[in-house]
């Protein structure tokens, strides 16, 4: 295997169309927005990490659907319903940062991600991309999710677990089989630790990478990827393997170029993050909202059975036969989306409901909060699938249900959610009955991503 002597990290690769960084407006900038700015130097955080959605219903019935307030380091503008979900997401005029707006958080890990671009320098880099979620690598990953799912579930059965902590094991095993193409085993616990500190340490209160702090395990784990990855680029570059991984090696771009390593390194390392966290989250709520809804279990099960005998695997081709399984994945991410808000810098001064808002600030609009809004979701806290249906759907408003975003920056993993989600329901509810206590009502932590906090425990009872 030849390695680079070392990996050259390169600000080119930052778009023209951003402008690095616009200084932080004084507080006095957005005096005009109503608003509150909290405790000293504190602010709202407290309150939006103890309950964010308690928090953001209780701004908007004081201050309305624009409000300013004081968190995780500065003041910032809260923009909330669909048409601001359109305004900042579709982002016509090229108003909104990506890359200003998540890099305070994700920088110092995920630095060079694709949500932490902008403009053409993103839609070139994310068209390279592609190339690894095109139906025939997407196959290739069903096989290998199939095969991991089967053994892992037969693993559960007949026991009662906590279910967050094992999902979230297997889909880190299962990045690793499907993104990396590596087996299950030493090298795979050992990359699969360095995601998890560096997760971790993404939400630290501790910035700087000190000894014994999470921020320092999280530098580590990132010097351990880099360097991981950056061996192993040259050798995927001449093989034929069907992970994501070697399909990124192996892609060129408008040039007919390779990608530079240290691209794939970031690249890799933000997709590991962004497909394991988050479809353990939504697999979990899924999970959660069958348990208490039986009657949803015995109708999806009948729709799988319909497509492959119980236990056995899901073709690709087949999963598009899924449509109550893939209905009820939606409603849960509309009752618990996996990223709660997105942030976004402004570039230029906009107007939104009659409020000016300066270039430089900080903006943000919450999925968590659109999925619950009353006139566009009637009965919003009922876990009803139906709502998904075309007949329902396509009378609502396209920006009402945005778990993966949209406009230009819409998840890119999307259609791999849907497949392992429904490869993963497929093996569990044709083999197993989901029960939890009777009574049972786990409390959720939403920030940064939501999670039971007791794991909550459930059993999977063979039938």
């Amino acid at each position: 295997m030849n390695a680079p002597a070392r990996i050259e990290w390169s600000e080119a690769r930052f778009g023209p169309d951003t402008q690095h960084w616009l200084p932080r407006n004084p507080d006095s900038a957005l005096d005009h927005i109503p608003g509150e700015d909290g405790l000293p130097i504190l602010g709202n955080t407290l309150d939006q990490l103890r309950d964010y959605p308690a928090f953001t219903r209780r701004m908007v019935a004081k201050y309305g659907h624009v409000y300013r307030n004081n968190s995780f380091g500065g003041r910032s503008v809260s923009l909330h319903g669909p048409d601001a979900n359109e305004l900042v997401m579709f982002d016509r005029e090229k108003i909104f940062s990506s890359e200003q707006g998540w890099g305070p958080v994700l920088n110092l890990l995920f630095p060079r991600g694709l949500m932490l671009m902008d403009f053409e320098k993103h839609r070139a880099d994310r068209k390279t991309l592609s190339v690894a979620f095109k139906p025939e690598p997407m196959r290739h990953y069903a096989e290998s999710l199939n095969e991991g799912i089967r053994h892992r579930v037969a693993a559960w059965s007949g026991s009662t677990f906590k279910f967050y902590p094992a999902i979230k094991e297997l889909t880190l095993d299962l990045a690793a089989t499907s993104f990396l193409g590596i087996p299950w085993g030493p090298e795979a616990d050992k990359v699969n630790k360095a995601f998890v500190d560096m997760v971790q340490a993404s939400i630290g209160v501790v910035r700087v990478p000190l000894p014994f702090t999470a921020m320092g395990r999280g530098a580590k784990g990132r010097a351990y990827l880099v360097d991981y990855f950056g061996r192993m680029v040259p050798e995927r570059r001449e093989g034929t393997a069907a992970d994501i991984f070697s399909q990124i090696c192996r892609a060129l771009d408008d040039n007919g170029d390779h990608l530079p390593v240290d691209a794939i390194v970031d690249h890799m390392n933000f997709l590991m993050m962004a497909a394991h966290d988050t479809i353990t989250s939504s697999i979990t709520t899924l999970v959660w909202q069958l348990a208490r809804h039986p009657d949803w279990q015995d109708r999806l099960r009948e729709e799988m059975l319909r497509v492959a005998p119980a236990g056995e695997r899901v073709g690709h081709n087949s999963l598009g036969e899924l449509e109550l399984t893939e209905w009820a994945f939606k409603e849960a991410l509309r009752l618990v989306p996996p990223v709660p808000s997105f942030p976004r810098r402004a570039l230029k001064d906009f107007e939104f409901r009659g409020y000016r808002i300066p270039a430089g600030t900080s903006v943000g609009v919450s999925p968590a909060f659109t999925h619950m809004m009353e006139e566009h979701w009637p009965e919003p806290e009922i876990f009803d699938p139906m709502r998904f249906s075309p007949e329902v759907a396509r009378e609502r408003h396209k920006y009402a249900w945005v778990p993966f975003g949209g406009g230009a920056h819409m998840c890119l993993g999307l259609h791999f959610a849907y497949m392992q989600a429904k490869i993963f329901f497929h093996h569990v509810l044709t083999t197993h009955r989901i029960v939890v206590a009777q009574g049972y009502e786990p409390a959720w932590q939403i920030l940064p991503i939501p999670r039971p906090k007791d794991g909550l425990l459930v059993t999977f009872q063979p039938l």
